[in-house]
């Protein structure tokens, strides 16, 4: 090993990461309360260790180099392997202790915070780290080895991963009350299908989205082709897009509970519908776990009756049908 890699200190280790999530000097010196200078002067200090450029700018875009995008992971690993060690010595002295680190898919972002509570009651110790991202975020921060585990439903089957079905998805059709859809007499078409929604606006999150991709696959398989779509970029907006009259809409249960609760929204009754998908917990199949992970996955499988109990809140059912004429 070169004699200079050992003069490196954790402290260069945590600026640089800093400065490798913000890319930004300036960002990085505000997130940690120091002066750009001495951002500057650490990174440089780096360099000379390793004696290569960590970053370079293209015009006023920071970018990192190969160096740098090497020396991250190392120092990702070095960190994470700091923190399980942290944890093994607070379960030897009979707590577990230390942080969750854990990524969602947006749509699980609405029952997750309630799962993480009931796993600290049983671990008052243990904190959160939420991270909320769409699919394709949850994949590259997979990739990357970012988290502890995530939650996300329809795993890529080609990236070597260990995934733990534990939650139903439900994916349903919804309207807002005065919708031509939620008056169409029963008596005349019986129970709607996927093809009755074709002819109005179809409201669709964001490419990366993980229920989009799942409605899409679900379209193809049923010949369904909308000709009208709105793309909002968020679960909320998709939903307040909806209430607004703007269009009909695909989104999972748990992310309208409260509106379909309340009359604000119509669960449409399509006759294909629900639309189920599993949340699965899911790891790299070679990471190693932290105990906080460990006790976590444990509790996930120990505990499926207390999880679909705690989650029946986000399942609301549809709370008006067609009327007939």
């Amino acid at each position: 090993m070169r004699k200079s890699l050992m003069r490196m200190t954790l402290r260069q280790l945590q600026v640089f990461n800093e400065v490798c999530d913000l890319r930004s000097y300036s960002r990085a010196a505000d997130e940690m309360s120091l002066t750009q200078p001495a951002v500057s002067l650490q990174i440089r200090s780096l360099e000379e260790l390793i004696g290569q450029p960590l970053f370079e700018y293209v015009g006023k875009k920071l970018y990192m180099t190969e160096a740098a995008e090497a020396l991250q992971r190392a120092s990702r690993d070095i960190f994470g392997r700091l923190e399980n060690l942290d944890m093994q010595l607070s379960d030897m002295q009979g707590s577990l202790q230390g942080q969750l680190k854990l990524a969602v898919e947006s749509s699980a972002k609405y029952f997750a915070p309630h799962l993480f509570a009931a796993f600290k009651r049983q671990h008052p110790e243990v904190n959160l780290s939420l991270t909320v991202v769409n699919r394709g975020q949850v994949i590259r921060r997979l990739s990357d080895n970012r988290d502890d585990v995530v939650i996300m439903s329809m795993v890529p089957q080609d990236m070597g991963l260990e995934f733990l079905p534990f939650l139903n998805n439900p994916i349903v059709a919804v309207a807002p009350p005065d919708h031509p859809l939620c008056h169409m007499p029963l008596c005349h078409i019986g129970p709607l299908r996927l093809q009755d929604l074709e002819p109005y606006t179809l409201l669709l999150r964001e490419p990366g989205s993980g229920t989009r991709l799942a409605c899409e696959e679900y379209f193809k398989e049923k010949r369904v082709h909308f000709t009208q779509t709105l793309e909002v970029a968020s679960a909320e907006a998709q939903r307040e897009c909806v209430v607004a009259g703007l269009g009909v809409a695909l989104l999972t249960r748990h992310a309208v509970s409260r509106e379909l609760s309340s009359g604000a929204l119509i669960e449409l009754p399509v006759e294909e519908l629900p639309l189920y998908r599993s949340w699965c917990l899911v790891q790299a199949r070679a990471k190693r776990l932290s105990p906080v992970a460990h006790a976590f996955l444990a509790f996930v499988r120990g505990e499926r009756a207390q999880i679909i109990g705690l989650v029946e809140r986000f399942d609301g059912k549809p709370t008006v049908t067609p009327a007939s004429n």
